[in-house]
């Protein structure tokens, strides 16, 4: 399916921000890179946007620039990890992630006192699956350890999780974002979970 792009000229109208602004959040890493899309139009090449994530973005930070720095801002939307580390009770404590997450990564690696932030983050997304139903207990053993194993590959790069089954057999696969990724007919995407978006959700309820 295409993807639902809005011109430069259309989001700096519809948001009321400015040229200046706009590039000034790209230097500062709030917008990425990867967004600004140069496309050939009858007139020229001309800049286009993921419609709903731009969006979504610039109003996130029209409402967050007064309370926090466009470094602090830069650091809540980046991808890269963030040097924290939570013990279990206070994960509980601060509703990050329920009882039953924290047993699935217990039964799957031990007994762990403190969890450094790609833990949290492994417990944190089978959490949201759970949640949602899409997947089961030993499933979730299986997402932690994709995500225990390969998740530090990416570097702090944006990648994807995408959840897949066929014939009730499931796999988890961690891919660079964005990217296209293709299966057979009879597989099925059962989730795709953006880690960038889940990170940058985790970091506000960790701040």
């Amino acid at each position: 399916m295409e993807q639902d792009l809005i011109s430069k000229k259309e989001l700096l109208e519809l948001t009321g921000i400015s040229y200046g602004q706009l590039y000034r959040w790209k230097r500062k890493k709030l917008i990425p890179e990867e967004w600004f899309i140069r496309k050939s139009t009858f007139t020229g090449q001309e800049t286009f946007f993921p419609r709903e994530l731009i969006l979504a973005r610039i109003d996130k930070i029209k409402n967050m620039k007064d309370d926090l720095s466009l470094d602090e801002l830069a650091d809540m939307f980046s991808p890269a990890p963030t040097d924290v580390s939570l013990g279990k009770q206070e994960l509980l404590k601060r509703n990050i992630v329920s009882k039953m997450a924290l047993d699935v990564f217990t039964e799957q690696f031990g007994d762990t006192p403190v969890f450094p932030f790609a833990h949290i983050l492994a417990v944190f997304i089978l959490e949201k699956l759970l949640q949602k139903g899409v997947i089961s207990l030993d499933e979730g053993k299986t997402l932690l350890g994709t995500l225990i194993q390969h998740y530090g590959k990416f570097e702090g790069k944006n990648c994807d999780l995408i959840f897949v089954r066929k014939m009730g057999v499931s796999a988890f696969l961690l891919v660079s974002s964005p990217s296209d990724v293709y299966f057979e007919e009879s597989a099925k995407i059962v989730e795709r979970v953006s880690i960038a978006d889940v990170i940058e959700a985790l970091k506000w309820k960790l701040s």
